[in-house]
């Protein structure tokens, strides 16, 4: 048992070292949303650690952050009998609520259609949905407009050639975060890729909670949901009446 401990030991130590690794920096790990909060910009900042000399093949660099994924129903509608009825309905099985993506250069140059697959880094492949009913023809139309509502909406974002590379030593991109940011861990992945073939990538999370007031109201709803329809409605009421009285002041005067 020792000696065949030991030989693990020595073939493991005569493993060569990754040629080339990421050493990455955040301007920062965390985020929160109060009621001021109006968006956000991350700047991811790294190097690449090598061993030996730099290879002659081009290097690219692609970043990735991922918000929390939920499943969700995408309906189709069709307008019959004059009205605007769901005809098509597929449930999305895990669709990130915030995904964006920076490459160092175009994107079919710098990542392969095989390693894409295989780590899950383009929009379409980050969104999981397994199967759909027998009588939707074109699941696939639904998938599509998930990315298209939601790049619109900045919740998505591809970003060819956002990524600055010097020297294929350093990097640096930045990413925009929209205001209707979801609470919850952030996967940020950093690929290094030759040849569209990753060659080392590099994983954090960033974390994104909501504090002071929003946190209150965020837990209000979930532990005391009578309690927080009681106040909204009576907040409602308030305003409503609030407004009735400033428009009767305005008229008489």
């Amino acid at each position: 048992m020792i000696r065949r401990l030991a030989a693990v030991l020595l073939i493991l130590a005569c493993l060569p070292a990754a040629a080339e690794e990421v050493v990455l920096g955040l301007s920062q790990n965390s985020i929160s949303i109060d009621t001021t909060f109006s968006g956000s910009q991350i700047l991811l900042f790294g190097a690449i650690k090598r061993e030996e000399a730099i290879p002659l093949d081009q290097l690219g660099v692609v970043v990735a952050i991922a918000g929390p994924s939920q499943p969700l129903d995408v309906r189709r509608k069709e307008r019959r009998f004059g009205i605007w009825v769901n005809v098509d309905t597929v449930e999305v099985d895990s669709a990130p609520s915030f995904y964006a993506v920076a490459t160092s250069g175009p994107w079919s140059h710098v990542l392969s259609q095989v390693e894409d697959l295989r780590h899950k880094i383009s929009i379409p492949r980050a969104i999981r949905s397994v199967g759909a009913p027998s009588s939707v023809e074109d699941a696939q139309a639904f998938t599509d407009a998930v990315i298209r509502i939601r790049t619109r909406s900045g919740a998505y974002q591809m970003r060819e050639g956002a990524v600055e590379l010097s020297e294929q030593t350093l990097f640096r991109t930045s990413i925009d975060l929209p205001s209707n940011l979801t609470e919850g861990d952030y996967a940020t992945r950093i690929f290094l890729t030759r040849n569209g073939n990753v060659v080392s990538q590099y994983e954090t999370v960033i974390d994104v909670r909501k504090v002071g007031m929003e946190r209150w109201l965020f837990e209000l709803s979930r532990e005391q949901a009578v309690i927080y329809g009681l106040m909204s409605l009576a907040i409602a009421i308030f305003a409503g009446w609030g407004a009735s009285a400033m428009f009767g002041l305005l008229r008489r005067g």
